[in-house]
């Protein structure tokens, strides 16, 4: 263990071990050192496992994984338990198929408040620019360099700003973006305790909106989300959501829609059970 521990990573999987190897390679050349990762697993088999041991093996990084049977997408459940097996009083959330800029982890420290949690971005890739990163990609950082991607097939849009060098474009881009911060899953930071107070996620909620409705709670509980979208860079690697489906969405609104309505800063359905 780490005595200067700064930081807990906890990055969510389920059965994409290629994508993960490269996930943590990311965070292996971080910039900063000072932090452990947790692997929160809903249910991955053998495969992930052996890039998780391998990995453990090779990286100075302390790496925690914490594993739940495959019971359907309980992604809610296996971050609650991450986010006790966590080290920390600082966490960072990302998930298995977002590959992390050599900055990230630095900048989440940096840029860290009191009573404030950090609301990052992605950006998406095609599938076929996803096909063509590799180990070298990553080690020299051509997945975040607006050139190399055009080149690789990646359409050149606005939305390549959220891959800029630039400390002041960054700064000017949160300010006047009008996305909202909100606790998204792939790129998000906050106090173990402003998470804890609000008891963590609703393991009731499935896929869709599940991340934005413990920040809303944390929110109720008096912590103000900073936008730092162009700051904090990650790129995401395409892939098609299975797991989608309408009762699950409708489940969530409802619980969010709960949430808002009765301004609740608490749910009796997260780490601690009534």
């Amino acid at each position: 263990m780490q005595s200067n521990l700064q930081a807990t990573i906890i990055i969510s999987t389920y059965n994409k071990p290629e994508w993960l190897k490269l996930v943590l390679l990311s965070f292996d050349i971080q910039t900063t050192k000072n932090f452990e990762i947790i692997i929160a697993d809903d249910g991955s088999d053998e495969k992930t496992k052996a890039i998780i041991d391998y990995f453990a093996r090779h990286s100075d990084l302390n790496v925690i994984h914490v594993w739940q049977e495959d019971d359907g997408f309980q992604k809610t459940k296996i971050l609650n338990k991450a986010i006790m097996a966590s080290n920390s009083d600082y966490l960072i959330f990302t998930d298995g198929d977002c590959i992390v800029r050599q900055d990230f982890v630095a900048t989440h420290l940096e840029l860290r408040r009191v009573k404030h949690a950090l609301s990052g971005g992605y950006f998406k890739l095609t599938d076929d620019v996803s096909k063509n990163i590799n180990e070298d990609v990553i080690k020299a950082q051509k997945c975040f360099e607006k050139d190399w991607l055009i080149v690789e097939g990646q359409p050149k849009t606005f939305k390549m700003n959220k891959l800029t060098t630039s400390d002041t474009k960054a700064k000017f881009l949160n300010f006047i973006t009008p996305t909202k911060a909100t606790f998204d899953g792939m790129n998000v930071s906050c106090w173990k305790a402003d998470i804890l107070a609000v008891n963590g996620f609703d393991e009731r909620m499935k896929y869709g909106g599940e991340d934005r409705e413990v920040g809303e709670r944390m929110m109720n509980n008096g912590i103000t989300f900073l936008q730092i979208r162009y700051s904090a860079i990650c790129v995401h690697l395409h892939h098609d959501r299975p797991y989608k489906n309408e009762d699950a969405m409708t489940l969530n609104k409802e619980i969010r829609q709960l949430t808002k309505r009765e301004k609740s800063a608490y749910t009796n359905y997260g780490i601690k059970k009534v």
